[in-house]
């Protein structure tokens, strides 16, 4: 791999006490490209825009993918991902889907690696503090021909984030009009447009006093898939419900090690269909006590409450909130505090 590292850091000139999440990006970037019928070239360069054709398919028929991973300091300096095959695995599916070539699994980690080792000064100690990574494959063929590309470039940038969402009361607002996804579609995949047709009717729940939205089933609106950026977790009594994984909903690797933490607490996780009236009757009924989100960027964030046809429904507060123990138990792994579950650390040498 060739590596050029950048003459001059930017790193003194940011605030790590004050970051806006994914406008501040680190000083190296991998990139890869794909011609030939095989990726070639991998190198490290100093973090900077690229050259590209207006032509470009991606442009035109948004052939690309993407994933979200973070990098973590332990207390020794030890650089730790979470789960990364989990990440690899689900990148491929998309690229699958989208007719784009798998990335090679030593393409994939040795860019991760020497990228990493790279900019490893960006990745602050302490809960909270991370490095996010953005693995990301688009067609950058030249051609406006409706079919897949012969040229991708891959790529993965970083940027240093904190807690998403901080000290904010979260509401979402169950969608009965637009859909996130169909059945057959690519709902399961880190498609880019499926974020892109989100933004509308996201933006609309912002307007109306909403952090994000619960999305339904393209069919009849009645069954509960997930939320914008999160999958979801309901607790209704003693029991911890989440909706089962299908071609419409995200695989959340968060979601899968939530379920996987919950159970050697010894909680009750039911992975089922989950409908509106339920959630409205539990609520009616008080046996609602927790909504809660996991995804890469949220972890995990308990939900003040939700909207449904403009009545809002507050989530008891007073309710013992599980997902706080599972945040921290999630993040002591993350962090490489605790050695339950310590298979998942992937340590960057």
């Amino acid at each position: 791999m060739n590596i050029t590292l950048s003459k001059k850091s930017k790193i003194k000139n940011v605030d790590f006490n004050n970051l806006p999440f994914g406008k501040i990006f680190s000083d190296h970037m991998f990139v890869c490209d794909y011609f030939n019928g095989k990726w070639n070239d991998e190198r490290i360069i100093p973090y900077s825009d690229i050259k590209i054709s207006p032509s470009a398919r991606v442009f035109h028929y948004g052939q690309a993918i993407f994933e979200g991973m973070k990098a973590f300091k332990s207390n020794d300096d030890n650089i730790l991902l979470f789960r990364p095959d989990e990440n690899f695995k689900r990148f491929n599916l998309s690229s699958k889907r989208l007719a784009i070539p798998e990335i090679p699994k030593n393409i994939f980690f040795s860019g991760l690696n020497e990228l990493l080792k790279a900019d490893q000064k960006w990745i602050k100690k302490g809960i909270g503090n991370s490095l996010y990574i953005r693995p990301f494959v688009i067609a950058s063929e030249e051609s406006i021909n409706a079919s897949e590309a012969d040229f991708y470039k891959f790529m993965i940038i970083c940027t240093p984030a904190k807690s998403y969402y901080e000290n904010q009361e979260i509401w979402v607002k169950i969608e009965e009009r637009y859909s996130r996804a169909a059945k057959g579609g690519v709902g399961f995949a880190k498609a880019s447009g499926n974020y892109a047709a989100q933004f509308y009717p996201t933006k609309v729940a912002k307007n109306e006093g909403f952090q994000q939205i619960i999305w339904t089933d393209s069919n009849y609106h009645d069954k509960i898939e997930e939320a914008g950026t999160m999958n979801l977790f309901f607790r209704i009594n003693k029991e911890l419900i989440t909706s089962p994984i299908n071609d419409s909903i995200l695989d959340g690797i968060t979601r899968k090690s939530i379920i996987d933490i919950s159970k050697s607490m010894g909680l009750d996780v039911i992975e089922r269909e989950i409908t509106v009236s339920e959630l409205l009757s539990s609520h009616e009924s008080g046996e609602l006590k927790e909504i809660f989100g996991t995804g890469t960027a949220v972890a995990v964030l308990p939900i003040n409450g939700f909207g449904y046809r403009d009545k809002k429904f507050l989530i008891n507060p007073k309710s013992n909130k599980i997902s706080i123990d599972l945040k921290n138990k999630l993040q002591n792994i993350q962090y490489g505090i605790t050695e339950s579950f310590s298979e998942w650390q992937y340590k960057v040498s």
